[in-house]
């Protein structure tokens, strides 16, 4: 359910933080913001989440999901369509139990092809094993700031946790760039699928409050819960 969309036809990095700021999420070529999304015929509330990646302190589990797939080589670059990411996302896709977009293109260039030029600077960290693409996490650039918009992997690889992998990759890439905000979307209240997205750091997260237009430490927050309405689910934020 939008609130307010946004159609830029340019877009400076200071502007994609204010925009981030203010608990806006990129989708396509547009830019929107929501209080609120439809789960199973109730409308639940949002909380949009940045991490403070300067605050970022890794446990034990963190440690060891970087020191599993360590083997795994990791390049980021400027990100393209390419034949290879559409087909790594199609395997995604068939595998998991939500509505995600048809492909990568249409989620972030709104099929306008490759050769269009995004309003938005964006970059794609590829995990490969052995030369094979198995995993790719997608963002955009700010001057302080990045936002997680795709994660996607080879269900093969399932028990590598590569989603949450790639979120740590993310912060790595914001810690070793002098960014200060990490955005990976938003959590659900009453609905813990999308709490994967507090995984880094609970302790270094914030959640943004529309109603005074700020953010509040999310440790020891109590997140209320809102309900009705027939609606069907969406997909927003990192997969």
């Amino acid at each position: 359910m939008i609130k307010a969309i946004h159609f830029p036809l340019h877009l400076a990095s200071h502007e994609l933080d204010d925009y981030l700021a203010r608990g806006w999420f990129r989708m396509g070529q547009t830019i929107f913001t929501t209080d609120f999304v439809p789960v199973h015929e109730k409308m639940l509330p949002v909380y949009w989440l940045r991490v403070l990646v300067q605050k970022v302190r890794y446990g034990k589990k963190q440690k060891r999901l970087l020191a599993v797939n360590k083997n795994f080589s990791v390049t980021t670059k400027p990100f393209k369509v390419t034949d290879e990411l559409e087909e790594l996302y199609a395997l995604y896709r068939a595998s998991v139990n939500f509505e995600a977009p048809s492909s990568v293109e249409s989620f972030l260039l709104d099929g306008t092809g490759d050769t269009f030029k995004s309003v938005y600077d964006t970059r794609v960290i590829e995990l490969r094993d052995a030369g094979q693409l198995i995993a790719a996490g997608i963002f955009d650039k700010g001057d302080t700031s990045i936002a997680g918009i795709m994660n996607f992997y080879n269900p093969s690889y399932k028990t590598k946790s590569l989603g949450k992998y790639l979120m740590l990759l993310k912060i790595n890439y914001a810690i070793e760039s002098g960014k200060l905000y990490y955005y990976p979307g938003y959590i659900v209240g009453g609905f813990p699928k999308f709490d994967y997205k507090l995984f880094p750091d609970p302790d270094a997260t914030e959640f943004y409050d529309s109603n005074r237009e700020e953010w509040i430490s999310y440790a020891g927050a109590s997140l209320p819960i809102a309900a009705n309405l027939n609606m069907k689910n969406d997909f927003a934020g990192e997969a």
